[in-house]
C-alpha cells in the first residue's frame, strides 16, 4: 500500500496533466475559431460591395453573421486581438505548469512560481473560460472553454486545501530528495546535523600534524592563556569580590603596648 503522500503526488500531478490537455484543447480552438472570423469577415466585405437584399440584411446585423465580430467600427481588430491574447495566456499557463523556466516565473511572475499554490491560475484559467464562452462560438470552442473553466474551479478548490504547498507537493524532484530518505524528517535533519559536525571536526583533525593536537588541553594557566590569544581570544580576569556573608574588613588599629 502506498503512503497518503504517494496519493497526493498522483492527485495532484494528474490535475495538472488535465489542465495541460484543456490549455491545448483552448489554443486550437482559439487558432480554428481566429480563421473562421477572419474567413466570415471577408465574405461580409464582398457581401456589403453589392447592392442587394442579402447585404442589407448582413449590414443590420450586431454580429457578423457565422462569427464573434461585432459589427462596429474596429470590430474586426478586437475580436483577432483578443483571440491572440487568449493564445498568448494559454501559452504562459502551459509553461507554468511544466514550470519551465522556473527563475522568469519566481521573478517576473511569481503568482505563476513555485512559491505560489494553484489559487491564482485556477482563476486565470476561470476567466479563460469565461471569456470565451461568453460568445456564440462552435462546438470545439465550447467543450474545450467549458473544460478548462471546470478545471480551473479544480485548481482553486486545491489551492484552497493545499495553498502553497500545492506545487512542492507534485514536484518530481522533491519527490525524489524525500524518497531517498529512509529516516523520518526530523531525524534526518538530526543526522544530517551530526555529519556535518563531525566531518568539519574530522577536516580540522587531518589538517593538523599530529592526532589528537586538536583537541589537546593546555589548561587555565599561561599556556592556555597564550594559546587563547594566539587565535583571537581574550581571558578576562574576574573582578575580585567577597560574599554577602563575609565580615567587612576593619580598619587596623595601633595596637598599644
Amino acid at each position: 500500500m502506498l503512503p497518503p503522500r504517494a496519493y497526493v503526488f498522483i492527485g495532484l500531478n494528474g490535475v495538472r496533466a488535465l489542465s495541460i490537455i484543456a490549455c491545448l484543447l483552448v489554443f486550437a480552438s482559439s487558432i480554428v475559431t481566429m480563421v473562421h472570423d477572419v474567413e466570415a469577415v471577408n465574405h461580409f466585405i464582398q457581401a456589403g460591395k453589392s447592392n442587394s437584399t442579402e447585404a442589407d440584411n448582413l449590414l443590420d446585423c450586431d454580429y457578423i453573421a457565422d462569427s464573434t465580430v461585432p459589427n462596429q467600427p474596429a470590430g474586426a481588430f478586437w475580436a483577432v486581438l483578443n483571440r491572440l491574447l487568449i493564445i498568448f495566456q494559454v501559452i504562459i499557463l502551459i509553461l507554468s505548469e511544466i514550470g519551465w523556466p522556473k527563475s522568469f516565473f519566481n521573478r517576473f511572475f511569481p503568482v505563476l512560481g513555485s512559491n505560489f499554490g494553484l489559487g491564482a491560475l485556477g482563476v486565470m484559467q476561470g476567466l479563460i473560460g469565461a471569456a470565451i464562452l461568453s460568445h456564440h462560438v462552435d462546438d470545439f470552442a465550447l467543450v474545450s472553454a467549458f473544460f478548462l473553466f471546470s478545471i480551473g474551479c479544480l485548481n482553486i478548490l486545491l489551492g484552497l486545501i493545499f495553498r502553497e504547498h500545492a506545487k512542492s507537493k507534485r514536484s518530481i524532484t522533491s519527490w525524489r530528495e524525500h524518497a531517498k530518505g529512509v529516516l523520518p524528517p526530523p531525524v534526518q535533519r538530526a543526522a544530517s546535523a551530526a555529519s556535518t559536525v563531525f566531518g568539519a571536526m574530522t577536516s580540522e583533525k587531518g589538517s593538523g600534524g599530529e592526532p589528537g593536537e586538536r583537541f589537546a588541553g593546555f589548561g587555565f594557566g599561561r599556556q592556555g592563556e597564550k594559546k587563547a590569544g594566539l587565535k583571537g581570544f581574550l581571558i578576562s580576569k574576574p573582578v575580585e569580590s567577597l560574599p554577602r556573608y563575609a565580615p567587612r574588613s576593619r580598619a587596623s588599629s595601633p595596637v598599644g603596648v
